[in-house]
């Protein structure tokens, strides 16, 4: 079967895009994997589907590159905002489900702003902070991030029994500025650091605010891949609401894939 994809990036994070409304897609976990392999397939560090939805202007699925399908993806979000805008499915403004439910989003030009759902509960647990954004975050401050071995210490943390059985993902955070940090990311599902990390960046900025008196949205982020803005509004120690999620999100390029 020839497939036609297309291919994204949010601030170095990659995904395969495929507009599967005719449902002709066969997402089988090995298939997804294969594509998402950087020496053997297109190379990715997810896949997303988009597919029609009843109400709303599309559907969004997210997998992991190891082919499972995992939860909400915050640059991955912000990417399917960008390609659906290219497919015609919206003008400016669009409202899309994903699987933790709805989603807000606005594009102009490359920029794409994504609003996520509301975070409560930001939980210390032994020297870091835990907390889901869309996906499950583990959050750690560092002196000096460039000195961490983000793989070997990220996939300590990803699989220790604190977080069984899921896991979880893992961010190392160097705090630059009142409302500015640095953020590096282990991701789960890719078993890899990623250039960025959106639901990452927003579980590092929510966790400075919670630790920290002196942050103001918006927090700039800054990751390997690029610069990203964390908007939110603090109505408690540990709930926050009106989280948005911007930066660019880029078109790469189109190809076809032969897959079985």
């Amino acid at each position: 079967m020839k497939l036609h994809f297309s291919k994204y990036q949010g601030t170095g994070n990659d995904f395969v895009m495929i507009d599967n409304r005719n449902k002709r897609f066969p997402a089988g976990r090995e298939v997804i994997a294969q594509m998402c392999r950087r020496r053997t397939g297109i190379g990715a560090d997810g896949l997303i589907l988009l597919e029609e939805d009843d109400t709303y202007d599309f559907a969004m699925r997210y997998f992991n590159a190891d082919g499972g399908e995992s939860t909400m993806c915050g640059n991955g979000g912000r990417c399917v905002i960008a390609f659906a805008h290219h497919l015609g499915l919206f003008k400016k403004r669009t409202v899309f489900r994903a699987v933790d439910g709805l989603h807000e989003g606005e594009i102009e030009g490359e920029w794409v702003r994504l609003k996520m759902n509301d975070v409560k509960g930001i939980r210390q647990i032994e020297e870091g902070y835990f907390l889901d954004t869309g996906s499950p975050h583990y959050v750690l401050f560092r002196e000096d991030t460039e000195k961490t071995d983000v793989i070997a210490e990220g996939r300590q943390w990803r699989y220790s029994d604190l977080f069984r059985p899921e896991g979880t993902n893992v961010n190392f955070v160097q705090v630059s500025g009142p409302s500015r940090l640095y953020n590096r990311t282990y991701e789960r599902g890719v078993e890899d650091e990623t250039l960025s990390c959106g639901t990452g960046s927003i579980a590092a900025a929510l966790t400075l605010a919670h630790t920290r008196q002196n942050v103001s949205s918006p927090v700039t982020v800054v990751t390997r891949g690029g610069t990203l803005k964390v908007h939110f509004r603090q109505t408690d120690t540990t709930l926050f609401t009106d989280i948005y999620l911007e930066g660019p999100a880029t078109h790469v390029f189109d190809g076809e894939i032969l897959i079985p």
